[in-house]
């Protein structure tokens, strides 16, 4: 008897933490439980077994972004990589010293807020291509970006945009459009979205449109994805001090007016890591002019020199050794023309 009395305090002491976890005063906990059952997709059961579809909303909204409205005006980028005599400031020296004349990129170790993260300024926009696996919708043509950085001769690489994931484990079809070398190679329709990509006159484009549209625009390569984080110098807004999208891996692509490019991927998991309010304070900081989100979480990768220098981590903080599979990225290949 004394044992089974024993045993129903354990169960009653469990129900009692776990009642106070779920609704009591930790609304970080309780958010991120939300935030990383419904971005998962697959798992936004466990949202709605706890919390009523109202709750859920609320976490979410506060999630939700005042989008940059401004168009993009190109004219603004002046490209011009070449060293300087003075510098604006600490961070501008940062991205524009070279440890050597002749470099092509430099890299960078920074925080962003707390996290660790990695900066690569690319001195080269005009060698900056988009990456993609081997096939699409095949059922078997996903690849890691150390991998699709090694097939296609790239020195730095990040993974760019994002693919259907209908059951946790991701796929090969692309979301909406991939563009490369001028031409619209996977669409799921003619809508307008966001994409993302780079012209031939080698800057960076941040348009609403459909492919072709941003194709007539001078892209030459791009993905769907976003949101835009920064519009001629404009930043993004957000609801509330969490910043976006919770806490996550973040990888980011952006421009300054100077030309130089700017690839971005942080350390995380999901719940834990930079907010993306975060992400856009630091890129400002680094001079950028305009920038986009690309796909973070566990498929944040950025490669140098063949080394997969972050560490991507799955939902459960598990490290997913050699990257996560993916579809798409932007890459710097020293032999593109």
């Amino acid at each position: 008897m004394r044992k089974t009395t024993i045993l129903f305090i354990i169960i009653d002491l469990c129900a009692i933490s776990c009642f106070v976890l779920f609704y009591g005063p930790f609304e970080k906990f309780r958010n991120i439980i939300v935030n990383t059952a419904m971005v998962t997709k697959s798992h936004q059961y466990i949202a709605y077994t706890f919390y009523s579809e109202d709750t859920v909303q609320k976490i979410m909204d506060l999630n939700k972004f005042i989008p940059v409205s401004e168009k993009i005006d190109l004219n603004d980028i002046v490209i011009n990589t070449g060293e300087k005599d003075t510098y604006d400031n600490e961070y501008d020296e940062a991205i524009l010293k070279r440890d050597n004349k002749d470099d092509s990129y430099k890299y960078l170790n920074i925080k962003v807020g707390k996290y660790n993260a990695h900066l690569v300024a690319i001195y080269e926009p005009e060698k900056v291509r988009l990456i993609t696996s081997k096939t699409f919708n095949t059922g078997s043509g996903q690849e890691t970006v150390p991998k699709m950085c090694s097939r296609y001769g790239g020195v730095v690489c990040i993974n760019g945009g994002g693919f259907k994931d209908l059951d946790g484990w991701g796929s090969d079809t692309p979301i909406g459009y991939v563009i490369k070398d001028g031409k619209v190679i996977w669409a799921e329709d003619n809508s307008k979205q966001d994409i993302i990509g780079i012209t031939n006159d080698n800057k960076l484009l941040l348009i609403n449109a459909t492919g072709e549209e941003a194709i007539e625009m001078g892209m030459r390569d791009g993905v769907q994805f976003g949101p835009f984080l920064i519009v001629n110098g404009e930043s993004i807004k957000y609801n509330s001090s969490v910043g976006g999208y919770d806490r996550a891996a973040r990888v980011a692509i952006a421009q300054r007016k100077d030309g130089v490019i700017l690839f971005l991927a942080t350390e995380g998991t999901h719940g834990s890591g930079p907010t993306m309010k975060e992400v856009v304070e630091t890129l400002e900081l680094y001079g950028a002019y305009n920038a986009a989100n690309l796909d973070g979480g566990t498929s944040s990768q950025m490669v140098i020199e063949g080394k997969l220098v972050n560490n991507p981590k799955n939902v459960f903080g598990q490290s997913v050794s050699g990257g996560r599979r993916v579809v798409t990225g932007f890459a710097l290949i020293p032999d593109a023309e």
